[in-house]
């Protein structure tokens, strides 16, 4: 059983950075795929970058250049660090916890609660 707890988010302006951070625990982190996810009111949740426990990252298209994420083993964390956030970037944010191989991953998907991202003037 995995536990991840999310903070960072907030209200910033069009042009402006966060930082979003995750803490797990409850397991071994490092056996662990980390990403983090968005969803927007009415949207579906959609994939905002990922990190493989061998640090290999993919991120979706919108946020290429804008968006890094970032994984520490030894502190059970992973980041998300964002720039340039533009207004269609608001959604609440969720962190992502999956085991890695096929039917590991099937049986271990664990997701946080949350934190808000709003980019406004």
């Amino acid at each position: 059983q995995v536990q991840l707890v999310e903070s960072g988010g907030g209200l910033v302006q069009p042009g402006g950075s966060l930082r979003l951070s995750c803490a797990a625990s409850g397991d071994i982190f490092s056996l662990y795929d980390m990403g983090w996810y968005r969803q927007a009111p009415g949207k579906q949740r959609d994939l905002v970058a990922v990190i493989s426990n061998s640090g290999s990252t993919n991120y979706e298209e919108s946020v290429k250049g804008r968006f890094t994420i970032s994984r520490d083993n030894a502190k059970n964390t992973v980041n998300l660090q964002m720039n340039s956030l533009k207004p269609e970037d608001t959604a609440v944010y969720y962190c992502n916890a999956r085991r890695t191989g096929f039917l590991a991953a099937i049986m271990s998907n664990y997701w946080g609660q949350g934190t808000q991202v709003t980019v406004s003037s």
